[in-house]
């Protein structure tokens, strides 16, 4: 019987195929707008159409795509607002969290954190966009972890796929890197101190500074589609 257990470790095709589309789609191989046809989906990623539309159902509840009459589903559009009301979102969840996890750090805890943190690092010096977001996305696991929140955490990873997007095209602003890491480390300092409210105020200036670089990439290229038509 033993031959019959299931290797969970193992992703199936429908997560593999869920994993690289969006990617495509946070790295902006696919751009705002776009068309995502089922027929050329199959071709390129080399699966059937059956495990191209259960993603594309999947995406669309992450808020990566939607279904527009007459065309089908696209690329979501990034809608300044909501943009806006996502980073408001992670200021308040966030920062609430980098308080409690500062309140309840170990030495464990900020170890475990640090070495997140130079696996951020090393992907920004080696350019490697998609490790960037993995690690990023780990440290603040392992930071809403520690401080115990998670059911505020479940509602972040609600919107991870979002964040991520937004999170890949900041990162690429020039000088965000270095920028970046002062921000995160200016917070992890304050979680080893176990000073809660600087570590708050430091989640709170990382969040603002992100989204105001977010909102600015997006009235630059709003702009540039304006010139283009």
């Amino acid at each position: 019987m033993s031959d019959l257990k299931i290797d969970r470790t193992a992703k199936t095709l429908r997560e593999l195929t869920l994993d690289k589309l969006r990617g495509a789609i946070v790295q902006g191989y696919f751009k705002p707008g776009a068309r995502l046809v089922e027929r050329t989906l199959c071709d390129e990623l080399g699966v059937s159409r059956t495990v191209v539309r259960e993603v594309l159902r999947h995406l669309e509840t992450e808020g990566l795509v939607e279904i527009v009459a007459r065309q089908g589903p696209i690329v979501a559009r990034l809608d300044p607002s909501q943009v806006g009301e996502i980073y408001e979102l992670r200021s308040l969840l966030e920062a609430n969290a980098a308080q409690a996890c500062a309140e309840r750090a170990t030495p464990e805890l900020v170890t475990r954190l640090r070495a997140i943190r130079r696996k951020i690092e090393a992907a920004f010096a080696a350019g490697e966009a998609p490790r960037v977001l993995e690690h990023t996305e780990a440290f603040y696991d392992a930071m809403f972890d520690g401080a115990g929140k998670v059911v505020s955490l479940s509602v972040v990873k609600s919107l991870n796929a979002r964040i991520n997007r937004l999170r890949a095209m900041t990162i690429a602003t020039p000088g965000r890197s270095e920028e970046s890491n002062r921000e995160m480390n200016a917070l992890l300092d304050a979680i080893e101190r176990r000073d809660g409210e600087t570590a708050a105020a430091a989640s709170r200036a990382h969040i603002k500074r992100t989204a105001e670089l977010a909102l600015r990439v997006l009235a630059e290229q709003e702009e540039r589609a304006a010139q283009a038509e």
